[in-house]
């Protein structure tokens, strides 16, 4: 007896903490439950038979509203409830994406002298990503042009290239591909993927976020990603470890890579 429910996004996540709410056809409320962490509804006591209307609203989310026939029973099966995001992020449609340069960034962040930090882009970069019916099978190619550091300033910048570093001359492309995504919430994934820097391969995962896809001033269609990962210099063979003071290196042994990344939908940009 009482009200049964499922409350899911489009794309099958649970929506925690939902509010689902039973009115009588006057108006009048006569229930009013939380799903719990799994998205559940479950509620004991009959009601009496009618006509109801079920109301589901979550923060972020646009409500969702339909009529529920209660028989001699007292129950309600609400069955499953679809919220929808407000402002409509879904999942980008299967196919190949191109990953925009113009329009997106990859970044590092370095510590320095133990108080500060020192940030770096990579300009020169290409990708493609692959995003399948089944998207747990999504496939991301990257390619960084390690010449193209940029920390603002030029002599950093020539250490960095160098052998003590990156290296460039002797490995100029850094690049990732993944082997496969798994969910860690509602927009959110993490990559598991092969980073090939300073001619060593590692597994480095990617905390992936997905923005949302709309059209774009050109005619094309776009996905917006964000994504983070750690990384130790050790990890590929960059020991370079300049002691100023008191143990404290100039340069930190972690890195923070952050990704902000517009893709194209296609196998190539427009032109």
């Amino acid at each position: 007896m009482g009200l049964r429910a499922q409350v899911r996004t489009r794309d099958g996540w649970a929506v925690q903490h939902a509010i689902v709410t039973v009115t009588d056809m006057t108006g009048t409320q006569v229930l009013r439950a939380t799903a719990d962490e799994d998205g559940t509804v479950r509620t004991d006591g009959p009601l009496t038979a009618g006509a109801y209307t079920v109301i589901v609203t979550a923060v972020g989310y646009a409500p969702a509203a339909s009529t529920a026939l209660v028989t001699a029973s007292g129950r309600v099966e609400a069955g499953t409830v679809v919220l929808t995001r407000q402002g409509g992020v879904e999942l980008p449609p299967p196919g190949a994406w191109s990953l925009d340069p113009a329009h997106s960034s990859v970044a590092a962040v370095a510590q320095h002298l133990g108080i500060s930090s020192v940030h770096g882009r990579f300009t020169e970069f290409s990708g493609r990503i692959e995003i399948a019916e089944d998207v747990q099978r999504s496939r991301v190619d990257a390619v960084i042009s390690a010449a193209s550091i940029e920390t603002g300033n030029g002599m950093r910048d020539k250490h960095l290239r160098s052998p003590d570093f990156l290296d460039s001359d002797r490995f100029p492309e850094i690049t990732y591909r993944s082997n496969g995504l798994t969910p860690a919430g509602p927009d959110r994934w993490l990559v598991h993927g092969e980073l090939t820097m300073h001619g060593v391969v590692r597994p480095v995962d990617l905390n992936l976020s997905y923005l949302g896809t709309g059209p774009d001033p050109w005619g094309g269609v776009r996905a917006a990603f964000n994504a983070t990962a750690e990384l130790r210099r050790e990890d590929f063979a960059m020991n370079y470890n300049q002691v100023v003071q008191a143990g404290i290196s100039a340069i930190g042994t972690t890195l923070r890579v952050e990704l902000d990344v517009q893709a194209v939908q296609g196998e190539s940009l427009p032109s």
